[in-house]
């Protein structure tokens, strides 16, 4: 009796969903129904034809075959669907046996093809911690973000709730973090260094994965901790990432992206904190010395730190062309910690008065060129701005929900305060504003890394986070009732914390004039 073969056409598989294998399978069963295969050889290939497929499902074969480079359809990049060709096969024997075989080997090779998507997909995925389905989704569609930043972002998650936020309360009452103890952890995770140069310890990559892991840092239960990384990250390190020599980047950038260095800024004094220009801090050169005399007010991370980024004045000529960036051990002789600063908020970064008393380091401890300290800083700022109101819409969201969650159980007037329209259209009105900020930073950082000058976005970009973190504060804490008014909870705390957006790295009034510059609306003199 003869047999006739006729394999049928496979529908195209959508392999996003590992449902179609099982397709593919219950395709062959039919398959095998359909032309009653009666010889013991063609039984043999389709029965190691279906255990392959559930061996590619089931088992690592196919991973270490990737890992040697033997998938025989790498170079079609993107082939997610595939197409089985109609084929007949006429009833002879040796033609029956060469058919089925094709079957064999071409629907392996398909499904091979197919799961090895499907397998890449979820070696990314156990990268990333698994990321949930909601975050691949929004990984697809977000403006800036690639799914590597997901997984960035949720590998910190993981430190931030483990390492960082149980430990959170008691570093508030402290007034102080173990900055070396959690650099550390930071460090070797390789947090401190995302957009730094891979053969200083950095991940090298560009400045939007900075913005994501500020993002994510904006978890932390508190704002002094996320701020003191920032310093460290994007305040205290870029200009020497960019200018510095390769000697001075040994010394101290290397060791500030492994968490074994702890960083600080010395811009702001006494009497010039927004306005750069006027520090009196001077760097006079005597020899192949430079004699370091002055202070620096506000300083972060100033008790713990052990070196300084620091702006000083190294000659008499215009105020913009007279100072450099110098990195400043902070164990030199002549540097003096005069106290701790009490603050209102952010009371788990410890804060800072330094002054120098004939602190001698060498002159080629200068950050790029001499004189171009002013410059250098101000491209340190926008890095800085844009990091802080990344980090500043984390913290709004959380005490948003935080503030829906509370006022929905929390009744009044036989009714959760959540349903009075105030409170709900109040609350919808703060959310919108924080989406509408978040595009305008997504924006900004996007034209930044491409090389563009952003410093008017950036400015209004923090400009409207300080403003934006004072409304949500208050308005928040205001739906908290007599809660908000104690230090149990987040919003009273963000209601401190969150006050500082609008006086640091440049107030309010500041970012208002750099603004009314590029809109040509300054009175001319």
């Amino acid at each position: 009796m003869s047999l006739f073969l006729v394999l049928q056409i496979m529908p195209v598989i959508d392999v996003e969903n590992l449902t179609d294998l099982e397709k593919a399978k219950m395709e062959v069963e039919q398959l095998k129904k359909e032309v009653k295969l009666e010889r013991a050889v063609v039984s043999k290939c389709c029965t190691e034809f279906m255990e392959h497929v559930q061996g590619l499902v089931e088992e690592d074969t196919l991973v270490k075959g990737i890992a040697e480079d033997k998938n025989p359809f790498k170079e079609l990049k993107g082939g997610c669907v595939w197409r089985m060709r109609r084929t007949e096969a006429v009833a002879v024997d040796m033609a029956l046996l060469e058919r089925t075989f094709r079957l064999h080997l071409t629907a392996n090779r398909s499904l091979f093809k197919a799961t090895a998507v499907c397998i890449k997909r979820q070696l990314s995925e156990k990268a990333s911690s698994k990321i949930k389905d909601a975050s691949s989704s929004e990984a697809s569609d977000h403006i800036l973000y690639s799914p590597e930043h997901f997984a960035l972002k949720e590998t910190l998650k993981k430190i931030v709730d483990q390492e960082i936020n149980p430990h959170v309360d008691k570093w508030e009452e402290e007034g102080m973090f173990p900055a070396h103890k959690v650099f550390k952890i930071l460090g070797n995770a390789g947090f401190l260094g995302v957009n730094k140069p891979v053969e200083y310890g950095g991940l090298g990559l560009d400045f939007s994965y900075s913005v994501a892991v500020a993002e994510e840092l904006g978890n932390i239960n508190c704002g002094g901790v996320p701020m003191a990384i920032g310093v460290q990250t994007d305040m205290a390190t870029p200009a020497l990432a960019r200018f510095g020599s390769a000697e001075l980047k040994r010394e101290f950038l290397l060791p500030s992206i492994m968490g074994d260095k702890v960083a600080c800024l010395g811009v702001s004094e006494v009497g010039a904190g927004s306005d750069v220009a006027s520090i009196k801090t001077k760097a006079v050169r005597k020899g192949d010395e430079l004699v370091i005399n002055g202070g620096k007010m506000w300083t972060t991370s100033g008790t713990q730190a052990d070196w300084m980024c620091l702006l000083a004045n190294t000659s008499d000529g215009p105020p913009h062309k007279s100072k450099s960036l110098i990195c400043l051990p902070m164990n030199s002789p002549g540097i003096h910690i005069a106290r701790k600063i009490d603050k209102m908020g952010m009371r788990s970064s410890d804060t800072a008065e330094v002054f120098f008393d004939d602190v001698r380091v060498p002159c080629q401890n200068i950050i790029g060129q001499e004189g171009m300290g002013f410059t250098y800083q101000m491209l340190q700022f926008q890095e800085e701005r844009l990091w802080g109101v990344a980090n500043i819409l984390t913290m709004m969201d959380k005490v948003i929900q935080e503030t829906v969650g509370y006022t929905r159980q929390r009744k009044i007037f036989n009714m959760p305060v959540l349903y009075h329209q105030a409170v709900h259209f109040r609350l919808a009105e703060l959310q919108t504003e924080v989406e509408l900020l978040r595009s305008l930073l997504y924006r900004a950082t996007g034209m930044y890394i491409k090389g563009q000058d952003v410093t008017k976005l950036a400015s209004m970009a923090k400009l409207k986070a300080g403003r934006l973190a004072r409304e949500v504060g208050d308005s928040c804490l205001q739906y908290w009732g007599g809660m908000g008014f104690t230090s149990d909870v987040l919003v009273s705390r963000f209601y401190r914390d969150a006050r500082l957006m609008s006086i640091g790295a440049g107030a309010d009034e500041v970012m208002l004039g750099i603004i009314c510059k590029y809109m040509d609306t300054m009175p001319r003199k």
